[in-house]
């Protein structure tokens, strides 16, 4: 089946206010450019956002806390955007903070159906709140929902006609549980090639879990704290 849309824009047309978004990434790694860009010139509002974290204030995720399109953030890591800090503060937005392998495995048991799990992450915390909780081996856990979504949105390194993906190195990080877990799945990818071009043993996400790819471009792929040796 050919899943190939034009470009960002036609990708994330149906996408209203008020959706649900997973957003794949680790900081600025592995980020779906495009369709962030394509989101804020959508002026899309209301948006309750599942990401590892915001972005920078210019990038990224930023970009949309910089138009208030995001009105709740489900996240692990909120630091380096003094926009969505401003905002939390103001309470013009609502916060979940999540251990981050928690997130990441809520995620992964929204895409396989796993409705929740016990986790020792956060028990004694105030992420524990009223959650339920079970001793197994004598250590408390807490009970965590599965997370699912609206839409995710993913970036890969490369894509064919047909959904599969491939992610190249660090960038893989939380794409590949955000492809499953999305009702409707969008994959920006750097290279769109054709059925069959793909090694079927090095492909990370199947086609199954995609429901919209296209080629994006002028991927700026920013660092969000470079930090070098001195000589």
């Amino acid at each position: 089946m050919n899943k190939v849309v034009k470009d960002a824009q036609e990708a994330i047309q149906n996408i209203k206010d008020n959706s649900i978004l997973m957003v794949g990434g680790f900081g600025l790694c592995g980020i779906p450019e495009n369709c962030i860009t394509a989101l804020v010139h959508s002026n899309v509002k209301g948006l309750i956002c599942i990401s590892n974290n915001a972005g920078v204030d210019d990038f990224g995720l930023g970009l949309l806390f910089q138009k208030k399109q995001i009105k709740k953030m489900i996240a692990s890591y909120v630091g380096e955007n003094e926009v969505f800090e401003r905002l939390m503060l103001d309470g013009e937005i609502e916060v979940d903070l999540i251990p981050q392998g928690s997130l990441a495995e809520r995620c992964r048991a929204g895409g396989a159906g796993i409705p929740a799990f016990y986790t020792p992450a956060g028990f004694g915390t105030e992420i524990q709140g009223d959650k339920p909780t079970k001793v197994f081996n004598g250590i408390p856990h807490i009970l965590e929902s599965a997370l699912t979504a609206d839409f995710a949105i993913v970036k890969a390194w490369k894509g064919d006609r047909n959904g599969n993906l491939i992610y190249k190195g660090t960038a893989r990080n939380f794409n590949p549980v955000m492809a499953m877990a999305g009702k409707i799945t969008i994959a920006e990818v750097e290279e769109l090639v054709e059925p069959g071009e793909l090694d079927p043993n090095f492909i990370h996400t199947p086609g199954v879990f995609v429901q919209r790819i296209f080629q994006g471009k002028a991927y700026e792929k920013r660092i969000e704290q470079r930090t070098v040796r001195n000589k």
